[in-house]
């Protein structure tokens, strides 16, 4: 029997390496690649940004968030069922003006609460159904709901912004402090986190998953997918009249283009949120990290005295990123009915 060379026993001992660590460490990267350069970006700005860092100005960073979380949740409702809700920003704006006109001419605010929130619900609810019924995709209806929206908001106020001094107890929904903290910032916290637990933990949260992710799986088990997309929509709807009510309260304010804004960057944030955590997918902490990394950057590039279209160029880089990390989401929600 003739000796083998020791390095084949040493060869043998050594315990081989893990097959799966390349892509472990790939699966850890696209999962929290895109937190990690967030926090980045907060570093940079941190050393290179005067004032950045004081207290005053990270709840001023959170409360500017706030509204964009709120919109932005709601699109995630509607992106996870695979459809597309471009009108939430035009809802809003309308929904504000009915909330502002209401308490501007004396109607007691929790109507005006209720009103704003009945104006995205019913414009969600009309988009779902358009969706479901009338086989329109969504990128087509929700694109004339938001026309509609944007015509009945300037026919409703002829143009003009309601202004005035208004109840203080309405304000306190959008200027208020709980313990030191600005309520916008209790608002958005508490609103991301009863998102969150209805998309993980009830089994509404796992039927719109599994609507989005595949359809006709889920209609064979047994889920009606049709629902489901009219859940999506018109919670996105909802949620951009709940936003609405926040943003007038903060503002004081409510003009028939008060939202606009709120458009691209709810898309960013929604899209930047669908490169981390579920790559691909969309999800709640996703997006409330990527409505903060857009926050950051807003608030940043001021500070450092960055002309206005100096943003508008770093959001459409950021959609143009995300897009190409989740094209395949996008088409189908963009083009199936």
């Amino acid at each position: 029997m003739t000796d083998r060379p020791a390095t084949e026993d040493a060869a043998e001992t050594r315990p081989a390496a893990s097959p799966l660590t390349g892509a472990r460490a790939r699966a850890l990267v696209a999962a929290y690649g895109t937190a990690v350069g967030g926090l980045l970006v907060f570093l940079f700005f941190a050393i290179a940004a005067d004032n950045f860092l004081t207290v005053g100005n990270q709840f001023t960073i959170l409360r500017q968030v706030s509204f964009l979380v709120v919109f932005s949740v709601g699109f995630t409702f509607a992106l996870t069922t695979s459809e597309l809700d471009l009108s939430f920003a035009a809802v809003a704006s309308l929904a504000g003006v009915v909330c502002g006109g209401l308490v501007h001419h004396g109607y007691p605010w929790p109507l005006a609460v209720v009103a704003a929130l009945a104006i995205g619900g019913v414009f969600g609810l009309a988009n779902g159904l358009f969706v479901t019924r009338a086989k329109i995709p969504s990128l087509i209806a929700t694109l004339a709901t938001a026309s509609i929206a944007t015509g009945t908001a300037f026919a409703l106020t002829e143009g003009v912004a309601w202004v005035g001094r208004w109840d203080k107890s309405f304000l306190w929904l959008g200027r208020g402090h709980v313990g030191g903290v600005p309520v916008l910032v209790v608002w958005m916290v508490v609103i991301a986190l009863a998102a969150f637990f209805v998309m993980r933990q009830t089994r509404f949260g796992v039927w719109l998953t599994a609507t989005g992710q595949a359809d006709e799986a889920a209609r064979l088990a047994g889920i009606p997918i049709r629902s489901m997309k009219v859940w999506g929509l018109a919670l996105s709807g909802l949620f951009a009249g709940l936003g609405a009510v926040l943003l007038t309260a903060s503002l004081s304010s409510a003009g028939p283009t008060s939202a606009d804004d709120f458009l691209m960057k709810g898309i960013a944030a929604v899209l930047l949120g669908m490169t981390m955590f579920e790559p691909g997918r969309p999800n709640v902490p996703g997006t409330v990290v990527g409505a903060l990394v857009i926050g950051v950057l807003s608030n940043g590039l001021v500070l450092l005295g960055a002309a206005y279209y100096v943003q508008e160029i770093v959001l459409g880089l950021i959609i143009l990123a995300s897009v190409a990390l989740s094209a395949s989401v996008l088409t189908k929600a963009a083009f199936t009915v």
